[in-house]
């Protein structure tokens, strides 16, 4: 008796490309950025009040996020290549 076919693999698969895309545009981002305006500088522009509450590590710049979201994409995309060939 066979088996339905799953609808995991698209989703993985979608998950995964939203995953490297979001990465590339953050890679490129964090090569075209230019140099960063001094702390004092955001406050006087923006009167910008901080938060504690922050996306990522200031250590961590978009660039190297980039490339961590590509690689997460792709080993996402293969593994569900993997587990959906060995499912057949």
């Amino acid at each position: 008796m066979k088996r339905p076919a799953s609808n995991r693999a698209p989703v993985l698969y979608a998950i995964s490309a939203t995953c490297a895309a979001i990465g590339a545009l953050l890679w490129v981002r964090g090569r075209t950025d230019p140099p960063p305006m001094r702390y004092a500088d955001y406050l006087e522009a923006e009167s910008y009040t901080p938060s504690v509450w922050r996306v990522w590590s200031p250590a961590m710049p978009q660039e190297r996020l980039g490339w961590y979201l590509i690689a997460a994409g792709l080993v996402l995309a293969v593994a569900t290549r993997l587990l959906s060939v060995r499912r057949d």
